[in-house]
């Protein structure tokens, strides 16, 4: 199996923490350059000191608001100029929770913003260098709500079924070029993001956030949380030549707590 990256560039958005910093670990191991994408310049800093070089790797970092497109474009056009990326992690922390229906439009547009219009603004930077190498590895961190939605995380629910589309329609326009698009859907990771969950339904409901985590693990079929490296071991899989014939895609790494197909 062919899972060397070497000579590869990977940039990966949220790559300061969590799943973004799991991925970057294990795509390093492979062999690729990786620049990481986050706002924040110290835990940016951080996460750089972590990779693993396993040979003559550059790796480098990139801060910046994925909010603010015009810096976003810019800062990302300038790195794939000076080193063309061939594997894009688009990765972003998850919109705050709460019921669709009394959800203010304002956040509706800002999570469109932040997940779906940043993914583009990233990809188009980075897509001449991918057409250009004849390699490319596009891959979506995003949510199982694409196949069941999750209550309480109404606007979650509704922009990563927008990226996952968005996703599946570039698999179909990319293709040609050797560019694979493809998504995976984390299951309870232990991550901010979880902590920000169990804190939220804590106070929704008068639990303890013990008994929430309990509630959560008893439907997932192996009877734990997720460690970030799982997840970023599958989308290493993914970036590598031995996926090269898997495209379009929604991964589950949730444990089984999907019960859809």
């Amino acid at each position: 199996m062919n899972l060397d990256l070497t000579g590869k560039h990977a940039l990966v958005c949220g790559g300061s923490q969590g799943i973004g910093r799991a991925a970057a670990i294990e795509l390093a191991a492979l062999g690729a350059d990786v620049t990481l994408l986050a706002r924040a310049r110290d835990a940016l800093a951080a996460a750089l000191a972590d990779l693993p070089k396993t040979g003559g790797q550059t790796h480098a970092s990139i801060a910046v608001d994925m909010g603010d497109h015009a810096s976003l474009r810019a800062k990302v056009e300038a790195a794939a100029n000076a080193h063309p990326v061939q594997i894009l992690i688009n990765n972003t922390g998850g919109p705050p929770g709460g019921p669709a229906q009394s959800a203010k439009v304002e956040e509706f547009l800002a999570a469109f913003n932040q997940h779906l219009i940043a993914n583009h603004v990233v990809l188009q930077a980075v897509l001449p260098g991918m057409k250009g190498s004849g390699y490319g590895r596009v891959i979506n961190v995003i949510s199982t709500s694409v196949k069941e939605p999750i209550r309480n995380l109404g606007v979650s629910n509704t922009i990563r079924g927008a990226v996952a589309s968005w996703a599946k329609t570039l698999a179909t326009e990319l293709g040609p070029f050797g560019i694979t698009v493809n998504n995976v859907l984390p299951g309870y990771t232990k991550t901010q993001r979880l902590a920000q969950i169990l804190a939220d339904r804590a106070k929704a409901t008068g639990q303890s956030e013990d008994d929430v985590a309990k509630s959560m693990l008893a439907t997932t079929p192996v009877g734990r949380f997720a460690e970030a490296g799982e997840t970023g071991a599958v989308i290493a899989f993914l970036a590598s030549p031995a996926a090269s014939y898997v495209n379009g895609i929604n991964v589950p790494v949730d444990g089984g707590r999907t019960l859809s197909l």
